[in-house]
């Protein structure tokens, strides 16, 4: 009886190799497995690129958000991803963050809600983390700046009002818009959050500028504090 032999990708059909499907069909007939297996570019002795990608899918619950979330010790505890591939992997998944982000930033106007929020989900969306940020905007609602302020815990950050107003004077800002994550993915506003969204609300009257809104980015959604009139609570 003949011993099995496992097929290497350069085995299959052409049509089925993920890099000439790229070249003959475009990237956008690739699955998601497909396309890190390019990235990847071999398996292990037991599993092709694709398989092996497809395995990397399945236990990041087969979401590309969910795997964005991931870090590199994650993608390392498969057999076959050492440092190199999980680096190329993470770096893959951080530009497709920031070509969303720069679609965004191109438009470079916030007309409501959806456009602050559709701005940070690439740059808070994914993160296991807290993160406090505020953009900048003229009195043509365009985007000036965005920066963050400070980083911490799901339990919260700690916030430090007069580095916001200092940058947002500096940047000759009409308004801004403060932006925070729940890692958690509860899209309900604490206390925490009401009061320093007062706290800088206040300040910043003081100094002719307005916060236009507070937005929370959960998981593939967000609360808007102008949109649910929760701004002058």
């Amino acid at each position: 009886m003949s011993e099995y032999k496992k097929l290497n990708i350069k085995d299959w059909a052409a049509e089925d190799r993920p890099r000439e499907k790229l070249l003959s069909r475009g990237a956008r007939a690739l699955t998601d497995a497909e396309l890190i297996a390019i990235l990847i570019g071999s398996g292990n002795l037991e599993e092709t690129a694709v398989e092996l990608s497809k395995r990397i899918l399945s236990a990041s619950d087969n979401n590309l958000n969910e795997l964005g979330r991931k870090n590199i010790d994650f993608l390392k505890a498969f057999n076959g991803i050492g440092e190199a591939k999980a680096v190329t992997i993470a770096a893959a998944l951080e530009l497709g963050k920031r070509r969303k982000e720069a679609e965004v930033f191109n438009k470079n106007k916030i007309t409501g809600s959806k456009d602050a929020a559709d701005f940070f989900f690439p740059i808070l969306g994914d993160l296991n983390h807290e993160e406090f940020w505020v953009m900048l905007l003229n009195r043509g609602n365009k985007i000036i700046d965005t920066f963050m302020i400070s980083q911490g815990g799901i339990s919260g950050t700690v916030i430090d009002v007069r580095l916001i107003l200092k940058v947002a004077l500096e940047k000759l800002a009409s308004s801004i818009i403060l932006c925070h994550n729940h890692p958690s993915g509860t899209m309900q506003a604490s206390d925490a959050d009401l009061k320093i969204t007062s706290k800088i609300k206040n300040a910043a009257e003081i100094m002719d500028i307005t916060v236009l809104d507070h937005v929370i980015i959960g998981q593939n959604t967000y609360l808007s504090f102008a949109d649910e009139g929760m701004l002058n609570l």
